[in-house]
């Protein structure tokens, strides 16, 4: 039976449908396939270190046991040793650093994202803070050097504070803000038809929902700032004593200096030191990273 023409028209229409969806089909299935061997091909350098480090360092830390994270780092030639005060250091730089950058860096994020948004000052702070993530970590080295170390005249860990807070500050600022702005407006809305004041509104409704947005870049900060080395070695050098507060303006280890001084050494016990430094480093890092990962997946969720 004959086909009239509108009949003919509209299989010839179904037939090309028919072809272009398939022709789509085969080229999302082919994209999906290459963009899964790239991914994979991407992480191959990344498992490629961390299969290095757990190899090289893992048998140090197996054989030192808790005594790695309990004594001093070797002399040179010497065996034994462990990077305690490494770890000690590195922690009390991290702490000041959290300390000075945290509250600035939301307090900041606020103001941006709720009192001055669209203001010439927030506009400034906006394009510094910008600037400031991709600042080469030596230039905030510089910066504490000649804020903290000139004026005091030693290396110290308040001075390696004040360099890994400058790396932390616009990372946490900038996702305060990001944060603070995804907080559905109704909330707002409502804060202030139940009489509360914009700070009241702000404190009391708008960053207790934006908390856990916050923690997740604060975390990503800190996971930065623990693996910067360059900074210290303007700020606080290295030392082989024990972190304590009558030492507190001294020269402060850090698992970035001791990786950065054993790695050039030509005694393999502390060849072996580094490789096991680099590995706790790693871990601490990646775990800070999971966890802010974890923790941005359950507010999301």
């Amino acid at each position: 039976m004959a086909q009239s023409p509108a009949e003919a028209t509209t299989s010839r229409n179904r037939r090309k449908l028919s072809r272009s969806g398939t022709s789509r089909n085969l080229l999302s299935g082919f994209l999906s396939v290459m963009t899964g061997l790239l991914t994979l091909l991407a992480l191959i350098p990344l498992f490629s270190v961390l299969f290095m480090l757990a190899w090289q360092g893992g048998g140090k830390i197996v054989q030192s046991g808790w005594s790695l994270f309990t004594q001093l780092p070797p002399a040179a030639g010497m065996e034994g040793g462990g990077i305690g005060n490494a770890v000690v250091g590195t922690l009390v730089m991290v702490g000041i650093a959290s300390l000075l950058s945290v509250p600035f860096g939301v307090l900041g994020g606020i103001y941006l994202a709720e009192f001055g948004p669209d203001s010439r000052l927030a506009t400034i702070v906006r394009f510094c803070a910008k600037v400031l993530t991709g600042l080469p970590s030596v230039l905030a080295g510089l910066v504490a050097y000649a804020a903290v170390v000139l004026p005091t005249g030693t290396f110290s860990a308040p001075a390696g504070g004040v360099a890994l807070a400058i790396l932390m500050l616009p990372t946490i600022l900038l996702t305060a803000e990001s944060v603070i702005k995804s907080v559905p407006s109704r909330m707002r809305e409502a804060a202030i038809g139940m009489g509360c004041t914009p700070t009241q509104a702000v404190l009391g409704i708008i960053l207790p929902t934006a908390l856990p947005g916050v923690m997740t870049g604060v975390m990503l900060a800190v996971a930065r700032a623990a693996g910067e080395t360059a900074p210290l070695l303007f700020t606080a050098l290295a030392s082989d004593y024990w972190m304590s507060s009558s030492r507190l303006l001294e020269p402060t280890a850090s698992l970035a200096y001791l990786i950065y001084d054993f790695s050039a050494s030509p005694f393999p016990n502390q060849l072996e030191m580094a490789w096991a430094a680099s590995l706790v480093l790693v871990f601490f890092v990646l775990l800070t990273n999971i966890v802010a990962q974890i923790y941005s997946a359950r507010h999301h969720s």
